[in-house]
């Protein structure tokens, strides 16, 4: 389980967490939702180490991840598998070494060994002799999941979206959707999503942040949203088409 406790982070004089404390279920989809400005992507780059608190603390699994020197970070971040929204593939490497790419940086895995296991996480996202393809040549759904396969090569056990459905068409959103709850249950991973993606949110949803204002300002269960009474969730459903 990842836990954070009282997080603040301020950029200049604009504040754009404050007091954030969250837990985040084992093995589920933890989604965290909010308007664009709201601060859940800058929550998702604190709590993988992209940008450092203010004050406050980040627990995996107990683990205060802020006090932590830098090899203990680095034991951390081995277990961490991030798919950022615009994929972030490197143009210039093809398929099979944007997935070894973290296999190459953070084990000791011989060459052979490292292609065994590229092939068996493309063959998991459903992506077979693309191997030597670059990515100005697939489509946006197979780089999400080249992006996915990335994700996995390190066996994570907690794994952060963001935006996993931006920019696809709705049945490829779908597809992703599906690939990335599978994923979750089958490898037993703490999965954390941000998204403005209402449709994905009620089919695979486990648990919700919302955040508003860079505030928590409601969590709990899919089932629980229409009878919140939280005004601020329920309009910022019915502005996403809920």
């Amino acid at each position: 389980m990842i836990e954070v406790k009282n997080i603040y982070k301020s950029f200049g004089e604009k504040v754009v967490l404050e007091d954030i404390s969250a837990h985040f279920l084992k093995g589920k989809c933890n989604f965290v939702i909010g308007a664009s400005g709201s601060g859940k992507s800058v929550l998702m780059k604190c709590m993988v180490g992209l940008i450092g608190v203010d004050k406050g603390g980040i627990e995996y699994d107990t683990k205060d991840f802020v006090s932590l020197d830098y090899d203990q970070k680095k034991d951390i971040r081995k277990e961490i598998g991030m798919l950022f929204q615009g994929t972030a593939l490197f143009d210039s490497l093809n398929v099979e070494d944007n997935v070894a790419f973290p296999l190459r940086m953070f084990t000791k895995m011989s060459p052979d060994e490292i292609i065994e296991r590229v092939n068996f996480c493309l063959n998991r996202v459903d992506l077979i002799n693309v191997n030597k393809l670059f990515p100005s040549s697939i489509s946006g759904g197979m780089k999400k999941r080249v992006g996915i396969a990335r994700a996995i090569a390190l066996n994570p056990k907690y794994l952060f979206c963001d935006e996993p459905n931006s920019g696809l068409d709705p049945i490829t959103s779908r597809l992703i959707d599906h690939l990335i709850k599978e994923i979750t249950l089958e490898y037993d991973i703490t999965t954390i999503i941000n998204t403005h993606d209402m449709k994905s949110l009620f089919e695979m949803g486990d648990y919700i942040i919302f955040i508003y204002k860079g505030t928590k300002w409601w969590e709990g269960a899919k089932a629980d949203i229409r009878s919140s009474g939280n005004k601020e969730l329920l309009d910022f459903m019915k502005a996403s088409e809920f």
